[in-house]
């Protein structure tokens, strides 16, 4: 495939806005380039914007199944008098292709799609499957691969790449998220008169205070260190002469293999037991999101073939293996393949995911398609 054409299929998927929530229009422009290659492709529609998509290539063989996923929504533009270019214009200048998911994740996207295709278009012989798929919602919930989950897209899966940008760099670990809500119930009085009242907010506050020390002694992951944690929204009250009855509470872990998630909701349990137990507040927990951290060895031989492809393409950076806090996909697709290796690689750059002004560049966006295709062969030998 000519470099124009792989450039314009990557500004096309810019051009259309797959907000979260929104994928379906984006899913059948991939399942048509497919389709218009002989490639077997799937369109799982749900809801009536929603979509996820899965193709392959290859026969079943020794060496397994090899997966290429990525994420087809986008977080939405609240910066636009910030941007120097439409965010879905998909301006190509001096080398770089700017718009909303131009790093996070539609080059990464693209790559992958175009290994595919020039996979098939050179005949290589496979001793095995490569398989794409092409996720819905992974910027808030993950509903599309949960989805997939439950139709077993995952489980045959010998090893994965998440096409999220990562500049190259080899991310053979990174932690997982854990989402939870506290409902606090109290009871309500005057103002004038709060010994009446429970004040809930008060609840959440003791709560608060025992969380800043809650995971000290949990143990320390080799590869991703502590468990990070943080209360992000408090909401409590109705109005100010009035004893709040009722308060809530948002908070964020990022979980490790070395301290998982069930181990995490367990501490937040016992203490709000405690709590409760001291007190006349009533702390209720839910689980709002729960994706599991992701690991592989480091000296694993997938890995390890991976980082010398990367930096047998990039002469103008150091190629390392890494780990990170944030989450992906493969947080819900090891649930029901735990020992699957995955790895975390694509092109730039990570630093300008989400923001105003988001860009890839050119030339990492084909180095990355060059890799993916020597990591398949590699794969497959």
């Amino acid at each position: 495939m000519k470099k124009k054409e792989k450039i314009k299929i990557l500004t096309d998927l810019i051009k259309i806005q797959s907000v979260n929530g929104n994928e379906l229009e984006i899913s059948e422009y991939i399942a048509a380039l497919f389709k218009e290659k002989n490639i077997a492709v799937r369109l799982d529609r749900f809801d009536n914007t929603r979509a996820n998509l899965i193709a392959e290539i290859g026969t079943v063989g020794s060496r397994g199944t090899l997966c290429f996923t990525g994420h087809q929504d986008t977080v939405a533009v609240a910066e636009k008098n910030e941007w120097k270019y439409a965010p879905f214009s998909a301006q190509v200048i001096d080398g770089k292709i700017f718009g909303r998911g131009a790093a996070d994740m539609k080059s990464g996207l693209a790559a992958q799609i175009i290994a595919l295709i020039e996979l098939t278009e050179e005949q290589h012989a496979l001793n095995g499957i490569v398989r794409f798929v092409a996720t819905a919602g992974e910027e808030y919930g993950a509903q599309g691969a949960y989805r997939l989950c439950s139709q077993d897209v995952a489980s045959d899966i010998t090893a994965m790449i998440v096409g999220e940008p990562t500049s190259g760099q080899i991310i053979y670990a990174h932690s997982g998220s854990l989402n939870y809500q506290i409902k606090c119930y109290g009871r309500s009085a005057h103002s004038s008169r709060p010994a009446q009242g429970v004040n809930a907010i008060n609840g959440l506050v003791q709560y608060i205070n025992a969380e800043e020390t809650l995971f000290d002694d949990a143990p320390s992951d080799p590869f991703l260190g502590r468990v990070q944690h943080s209360v992000t929204v408090i909401k409590g009250g109705q109005q100010v002469n009035s004893i709040p009855s009722y308060a809530e509470l948002y908070g964020n872990i990022r979980p490790t293999k070395k301290y998982n998630n069930d181990q995490v909701i367990e501490r937040i349990q016992n203490k709000i037991k405690e709590i409760n137990h001291e007190s006349l507040f009533n702390l209720e927990l839910s689980i709002v999101h729960n994706f599991y951290p992701v690991g592989t060895p480091p000296d694993n031989s997938f890995v390890k073939a991976a980082l010398k492809i990367a930096a047998g393409q990039y002469q103008d950076r150091k190629i390392n293996l890494e780990t990170i806090n944030g989450a992906t996909d493969a947080s819900v697709f090891i649930q029901s393949n735990p020992t699957m290796p995955v790895i975390v690689l694509g092109p730039d750059a990570w630093k300008v995911a989400h923001q105003a002004n988001e860009y890839t560049t050119v030339d990492s966006y084909l180095k990355t398609i060059e890799i993916y295709k020597k990591i398949a062969l590699k794969f497959f030998e």
